[in-house]
């Protein structure tokens, strides 16, 4: 029996000895659903959760309005909800959590020594809303809640990079949806900050330095300051070592060096770099079996760097393996996905590549065919619709060369 264990075999007994209408129940309660919620915390059972919920929901039944430890409970209560949701995704549990969340930080005036704790998670449980229904006000109101916090953690606190790290990845995301550099350059600034608290042997300094890679990263695509792209390399090099073989989030390190990798070679024309991103994306791809939810991002990026190598050696094996890729990626986004067009052009880019290496008709129509199709995802206002109007027309061009169709001519004129 572990030490756990034997203080959740205690605080069982405890709860036996204080019956239902007995003074002393509601503390009982708590306090055996804490030392659960601790196990639940280590094993991930669901059956341990669903026990730490059931007590804390049974405690704050007995601590009514004006209880002097109703914060407590509300408090508890959300975080069971909030840890159900990142388990299960039911957005019932999450607006549970972030309505208990409130009721418990109107408990918490300022001045109440617990205040920072409940600021923060319910600042998490609104980004996590934001996250599923991309609601501007809740990470708006995450990132209020967040700042707060902070101002309650002064350098020296024992939980302030947590509060900067959230922070950060607020930022991040506000620029993702928005657009706002300075919400980039915050997110940096904060995410330096964390990453200052979190030295090694620090339990969150992995995903620390993981987020700044990934907002350097991003500043890159931006500007283009190659400093920018080789710190972010250096630091998701420094996270896959933090991430070996079996963990978890092994995979997101290397597909994300991989990316890395292969911008720099976009920029400098490095092959060694190239060859990197290919060695990394295989890597990540073993780890990211069918049903991992990253899969056909893999797929894709993978797909785009073999093509990318052919284009530099001619390798036939490259380019069918490329278009191999495609297609698995191409099918992990159905109609109605976001990333549909993307992998419907590519996947005519290596057709038409393939037609130009082997003169194959067959690859020059299903080339024309894919295009066709990302065009008419691609409408006016996309970012990519004029690349993938410009390569359809000259593959049209191609045919009216093969056929001496003037309908084809004249469509790519129309398109070009």
């Amino acid at each position: 029996m572990t030490k756990l264990d034997d203080q959740i075999a205690r605080n069982r007994k405890e709860l036996e000895r204080h019956p239902p209408e007995d003074t002393g129940r509601a503390v009982a309660l708590y306090s055996l659903a804490a030392s659960l919620r601790d196990k639940f915390s280590e094993t991930n059972d669901v059956a341990d959760l669903e026990e730490t919920l059931a007590l804390h929901q049974s405690a704050l039944d007995l601590r009514p309005p004006g209880h002097s430890n109703r914060s407590d409970s509300l408090h508890f209560v959300a975080l069971c909800f909030s840890d159900r949701y990142n388990k299960q995704g039911t957005i019932a549990d999450l607006e549970e959590a972030i309505k208990l969340g409130r009721a418990a930080l109107e408990l918490r005036s300022p001045g109440h020594p617990d205040r920072a704790f409940t600021l923060y998670n319910l600042a998490f449980d609104l980004r996590n809303r934001f996250l599923k229904s991309g609601a501007n006000d809740d990470l708006d109101e995450a990132i209020s809640l967040h700042r707060s916090a902070l101002d309650l953690r002064p350098p020296g606190h024992s939980n302030r990079s947590d509060s900067l790290h959230y922070l950060a990845l607020c930022f991040s995301d506000r620029y993702n949806k928005q657009g706002t550099i300075a919400d980039l350059e915050e997110a940096i600034t904060l995410g330096r900050a964390a990453l200052e608290l979190r030295s090694p042997g620090h339990s969150g300094r992995a995903v620390t330095l993981y987020n700044l890679a990934f907002d350097l990263r991003t500043r890159f695509l931006k500007f283009g300051a190659n400093g920018d792209l080789d710190e972010a390399i250096s630091l998701h090099q420094s996270a896959l070592d933090l991430h070996p073989l079996g963990h978890s989030n092994r995979s997101d390190s290397l597909h994300s060096m991989a990316l890395c990798f292969s911008d720099r070679y976009n920029k400098q024309s490095t092959t060694a770099d190239l060859e990197e991103a290919i060695t990394l994306g295989r890597a990540a791809l073993e780890l990211r079996s069918p049903g991992h939810f990253g899969r056909a991002f893999t797929l894709y990026n993978l797909a785009c760097d073999l093509r990318k190598r052919f284009l530099k050696f001619g390798a036939n094996d490259d380019l069918d393996e490329a278009i191999s890729l495609h297609r698995s990626a191409l099918d992990l986004r159905p109609p109605g996905h976001s990333d549909r067009s993307s992998s419907l052009h590519n996947l005519a880019l290596c057709f038409s590549d393939r037609y130009d290496k082997q003169d194959i008709i067959a690859d020059l129509e299903e080339a024309i065919t894919l295009g066709r199709a990302a065009s008419e995802l691609r409408s006016l206002g996309h970012s990519g619709r004029a690349f993938t109007l410009y390569n359809l027309a000259c593959d049209l061009r191609k045919r009216f060369l093969k056929f001496g169709a003037n309908d084809d001519l004249d469509e790519a004129i129309s398109l070009h």
